[in-house]
């Protein structure tokens, strides 16, 4: 029993004194690879296919984008679509290619630079219909989920991604900006509005269900996203769009492995990464690893509104920024150095305090830090085409 004891003590004792952080070194290796992300969408909806290709650790940059490709669809019965560059951004598209059912598709990739890749030739996959997109609330939290199904029991794979959209103000209106040409202060037009704006954000998690355990094909509140009841997404009013898409058994395999090799690391009880096997290939070498996985599915899509509304709780929204307010001084028709300054990088909110008067040429105004008064600092004033 004593020996038992001693060896205890000495697991416990390695385990609190040996302990030592453990920093591997970021990958030196030259090799940039390449990224594939898309669907091919046999429909009437365009199709859309960026390239990137990666960048190590500590890259300056985060994004690398594929540009001057040569991108085409075919078919295996030898019929081809071109894939057009977009603006020279590494995004290639074409409008609908209503493809035939009854044809496997894949994708040609000429880089450019005399690399040449092949996607493997998939069956076209229908995607149904999103169903709904609801929201309950749990511990001062909203959470957003999506309903579908496949009456066929055909689908069984699905993958999600969304765009959110949100008018906010910033904490304090300005209606007075400092027109430096004319060395004075001046109201703000319609044009110079930077207290209501938009902000905007796209989903960067994997977003997965399957339902091949179940007997019937059908999803039920599975998770979007979550944010707390006072964010000032929901100050005003929110918007996301859902885009769903049907998956290969493959597909889903692929893309559950980049879930758990992005998402649940970290500790020795998470799963353990794995190699990104795509269907992408390097004509000349195989061995080549590859980013992406080729599915042929229509995508079918959703958008909601939600306004404050929906939270009867709903106060005052958290704002990313703690704010306070000052007040300075201007002298009409002089504009001291000192004042400038601070009227230039704090802007003015709209309590102007004419009533302190310490002649006819001084007037006080109320400022703040500019990330307070500023909404275009976090997004854009200018409205987007689908609010309403």
């Amino acid at each position: 029993m004593i020996k038992v004891r001693y060896a205890c003590y000495l697991v416990v004792l390695s385990l609190c004194c040996c302990r030592r952080p453990y920093n591997p070194p970021a990958s030196s290796s030259p090799n940039s690879y390449l990224v594939v992300e898309g669907v091919i969408n046999p429909g009437s909806d365009s199709t859309i296919i960026k390239l990137s290709k990666t960048v190590h650790l500590n890259a300056k940059v985060t994004l690398n984008p594929l540009l001057g490709a040569t991108v085409t669809v075919e078919s295996d019965n030898n019929t081809s679509w071109p894939l057009i560059d977009v603006n020279n951004t590494g995004s290639y598209s074409s409008p609908g290619l209503n493809l035939p059912a009854s044809q496997k598709y894949r994708l040609r990739i000429n880089t450019g630079d005399g690399h040449q890749y092949l996607s493997d030739m998939v069956a076209v996959k229908p995607t149904p219909p999103i169903d709904s997109i609801g929201y309950f609330t749990q511990n001062g939290v909203i959470n957003l989920y999506v309903n579908t199904h496949d009456p066929a029991n055909a689908t069984r794979y699905y993958r999600w991604e969304y765009n959110e959209t949100w008018q906010f103000h910033s904490t304090y209106p300005s209606l007075y900006v400092l027109d430096t040409a004319l060395n004075t202060i001046v109201l703000r037009t319609p044009e110079q509005n930077v207290y209501s704006c938009f902000g905007n954000d796209v989903s960067s998690n994997i977003l997965l269900t399957s339902t091949t355990k179940l007997t019937k094909d059908v999803v039920y509140q599975s998770p979007l996203t979550a944010f707390p009841i006072n964010s000032e997404k929901i100050e005003t009013k929110y918007s996301i769009l859902v885009k769903q898409y049907a998956l290969t058994s493959e597909a889903y395999q692929f893309y559950q492995n980049i879930q758990k090799n992005t998402e649940q690391l970290g500790s020795i009880f998470d799963a353990q990464p794995s190699q990104l096997v795509g269907n992408i290939h390097n004509v000349a070498n195989a061995a080549e690893p590859v980013i992406g996985y080729i599915t042929v599915t229509n995508v079918q899509s959703k958008r909601v509104f939600l306004t404050n509304a929906i939270i009867p709780q709903y106060t005052v929204p958290d704002y990313p920024a703690d704010c306070e307010k000052d007040t300075a001084y201007y002298v009409t028709g002089l504009l001291g150095t000192s004042v400038q300054d601070v009227l230039i990088n704090r802007p003015i909110t709209d309590i102007p305090t004419f009533g302190i008067f310490v002649s006819d040429k001084l007037v006080g105004f109320e400022y703040s830090s500019s990330i307070c008064v500023d909404c275009t600092l976090r997004g854009t004033t200018k409205t987007p085409s689908f609010w309403k």
